[in-house]
């Protein structure tokens, strides 16, 4: 197949979640064979190339406008020459709440729509977007991304219920985000960014550093901790961004005895730092993030790596996260209610190196048979040639 995927609103090399997102699933899939061109921006560097298969794959600098992505559809005319002059079988589109450039793109063209969703459609109680919406009283947003949808074959998602509930189920994907389990692995090579002593045991926090992603929450558990067993954990936090400073300024305030914040890493280093740790934690805030009002929608890529990564994760008990970790055997699982959950769940950890090794052996077991990059784009490969199997030319 020749698939011509719209991730305009992304950087590619990037250290952000939809980044690595965008670069598996392109090299995933032309891995299987297929012929892949990515319309993206360019991140801080070239764009990767994979030299067994460069000649399945191109990397298309076409971000949106000042890289702002609600200006995404001024791009749409450029789209729409690429496609006409490819000719692809498949447009695969990053959804956007102003996007719809690809899909509209497909118009003139008998290619197969596909939407790929990770953020609602729909609006939550209380938007402000939904507010301004009725304002405008034709409520132009709410229109023109149902329009888009109506407009979509197939849709990809990791939760369904993110999705208008006028398209037809059988018209929905329903998968999860992975890891590369050849790269994040037990052993990975490479040097960590950060030192350690044999005495320590390591747990980090790896993310973008919003309010949700709860990394202030990590610091205020290993404060809590028993003073001898605080004394031995080193918490990491790897990533950068709006909530840094003040996780830097509450683990000042405690005076935590062994804290690293390395900023940004570069993802090529992410399978190493992962390796030199000994618990991976995702202490999300739902309550922080007012979208996730509809449901945890996130299939959230630090868990898969973590996992990959042979460490046993961290996390609070939402339907969504017990259903990717089960609470103890890949992971140990807490109460976000509680007010000591999260440091309960690290002391549980933290004075049993026997548990950390058993749950990371079946973490790294789960993630190579459930959440591999590879299994992910089988999948949406699978499902693109289904659907072209079955549907009527336009």
């Amino acid at each position: 197949m020749r698939i011509l995927y719209c991730a305009l609103d992304q950087r590619v090399p990037g250290t952000t979640g939809g980044a690595t997102h965008v670069r598996a699933v392109a090299e995933g899939l032309a891995r299987h064979g297929h012929h892949v061109r990515v319309l993206t921006g360019r991140g801080d560097g070239p764009f990767p190339v994979d030299p067994c298969h460069a000649d399945h794959l191109d990397w298309i600098a076409l971000p949106s406008p000042g890289h702002r992505p609600h200006l995404r559809m001024a791009r749409q005319p450029a789209v729409a020459r690429l496609a006409r002059a490819w000719r692809p079988d498949v447009i695969l589109e990053r959804y956007h709440n102003f996007g719809g450039e690809g899909i509209l793109a497909a118009g003139e063209l008998d290619a197969l729509r596909v939407l790929e969703v990770n953020a609602p459609v729909i609006d939550h109680p209380g938007s402000a977007k939904r507010t301004l919406d009725r304002l405008l009283l034709i409520e132009p947003m709410r229109r023109w991304r149902e329009h888009v949808c109506r407009h979509a074959d197939l849709f990809v998602t990791p939760q369904r219920s993110i999705l208008p509930a006028f398209i037809d189920d059988g018209d929905v994907v329903e998968i999860e985000w992975g890891a590369d389990t050849d790269r994040f692995a037990p052993s990975a090579p490479g040097t960590a960014p950060y030192a350690r002593t044999a005495d320590e045991v390591v747990v980090v926090f790896a993310g973008a550093f919003r309010a949700w992603h709860g990394a202030h929450l990590l610091v205020d558990a290993v404060a809590a901790l028993e003073t001898g067993m605080r004394a031995r954990v080193h918490a990491v936090f790897i990533g950068d961004g709006p909530e840094l400073p003040r996780v830097r300024a509450a683990a000042a305030r405690y005076g935590l005895p062994r804290v690293t914040f390395t900023g940004a890493v570069p993802y090529d280093q992410m399978p190493a730092a992962l390796a030199a740790s000994d618990i991976g934690v995702a202490p999300f805030d739902v309550s922080a993030h007012p979208p996730l009002q509809l449901a945890f929608y996130w299939s959230p890529l630090k868990v898969f790596e973590y996992l990959a990564s042979g460490r046993p994760v961290v996390a609070p008990r939402l339907p969504r996260l017990a259903a990717l970790v089960s609470d103890g055997i890949e992971g140990v699982l807490y109460d976000a209610g509680e007010a000591h959950g999260l440091r309960d769940a690290l002391a549980r950890l933290v004075d049993d190196a026997e548990l950390r090794q058993q749950l990371g052996m079946a973490a790294r077991e789960r993630a190579v048979r459930d959440y591999s990059w590879q299994a992910h784009c089988e999948r949406l490969a699978s499902a693109f040639a289904a659907c072209l199997a079955t549907r009527s030319p336009r």
